[in-house]
């Protein structure tokens, strides 16, 4: 975050957990079919909804940040731009989907209970 940033973010710990946080920074930052590999290395991530909420507030240019390109956070920044917050957006939608999960029948996905009801 930048010294001139109208933001506060209050937790930057989420940075020290990141799966990518041991390699080359330069490896997140590459054009073309390297962006293919540098997403793969944010599956499984444990701190990549915060990366993307990070990057998505701060509006970051370049990069591939929570599983996404540049070109992508752009897109989804076009489709909704009267989002305020990115950070609490996506941890209100994590919650929602951990109580589903929990709720939904024992041994079965959402996908297949879903099937069951239609």
């Amino acid at each position: 975050m930048g010294e001139g940033s109208s933001r506060v973010t209050t937790d930057d710990h989420w940075k020290d957990r990141a799966a990518c946080r041991t390699t080359d920074p330069e490896a997140m930052f590459v054009e073309g079919a390297g962006q293919n590999r540098s997403k793969a290395f944010c599956t499984g991530c444990p701190v990549r909804t915060e990366c993307l909420a990070y990057a998505l507030d701060e509006r970051i240019e370049f990069g591939v940040w929570g599983g996404m390109t540049e070109r992508e956070r752009r897109a989804l920044l076009r489709r909704r731009p009267t989002v305020a917050s990115w950070s609490r957006l996506l941890e209100a939608a994590r919650l929602e989907y951990s109580q589903q999960t929990r709720s939904a029948p024992h041994g079965r996905g959402a996908v297949e209970s879903g099937r069951q009801a239609g």
